[in-house]
């Protein structure tokens, strides 16, 4: 039994990935109206995709999936944060306020953290996961793929930044990729019991 899940985002690049980690699923996605926005007010990752996901599923009376994630840079004490798409008004911009700020700066450690949020049609939250990417910041970008600030984030262990990586490589590893497979399963029985 197929299920419509609303996907509260305007982002091109986060609903490319959100439809690849949810390709094998018995959901189908669709994207939120366009004249429905919800203003990011919450102060933690999980606040904003709970936020989002809940007022999407009022609005629509359908599922709703969110999902709120940024880069946290351990020498900006967790900076850009919840702030990253309103770092600057480019993906651009945003990398170079942020290497602007890092400088010369020695400890270029930093994660990338992404919640996703599901809401029931009366705007409840029903599930909730969260995944974490642990990498570095480069002095320049490198790279062409993904968006955002994938260009200037490396991850050491595969040696390459996420804009390097092919997008089966990312998803395995990212914040996004993580916070999905930690997702699925519950989302598996969530679906499977709503149809008893």
């Amino acid at each position: 039994m197929t299920k419509i899940l609303i996907v509260a985002t305007s982002n091109a690049g986060k609903l490319r990935e959100m439809q690849a980690y949810l390709a094998n699923t018995d959901w189908e996605l669709t994207l939120k109206p366009t004249e429905l926005e919800v203003e990011e007010t919450g102060d933690t990752f999980a606040s904003n995709a709970c936020l989002k996901a809940s007022e999407v599923a009022k609005a629509t009376g359908n599922w709703a999936i969110a999902d709120d994630s940024g880069l946290q840079v351990d020498a900006l004490n967790g900076l850009p944060g919840v702030y990253s798409a309103r770092y600057g008004k480019t993906d651009g911009e945003r990398i170079s306020r942020l290497l602007k700020e890092l400088g010369s700066e020695v400890n270029r450690q930093a994660q990338f953290v992404c919640v996703v949020a599901i809401a029931s049609p009366d705007g409840a939250i029903a599930l909730q996961a969260e995944g974490i990417c642990r990498g570095e910041i480069l002095h320049a970008p490198l790279g062409s793929g993904g968006f955002g600030y994938d260009p200037i984030f490396y991850v050491p262990e595969k040696q390459l930044t996420f804009a390097e990586m092919t997008p089966e490589l990312k998803k395995s590893v990212s914040h996004r990729g993580k916070a999905f497979a930690a997702l699925l399963p519950k989302m598996a029985a969530m679906l499977s019991s709503s149809a008893e």
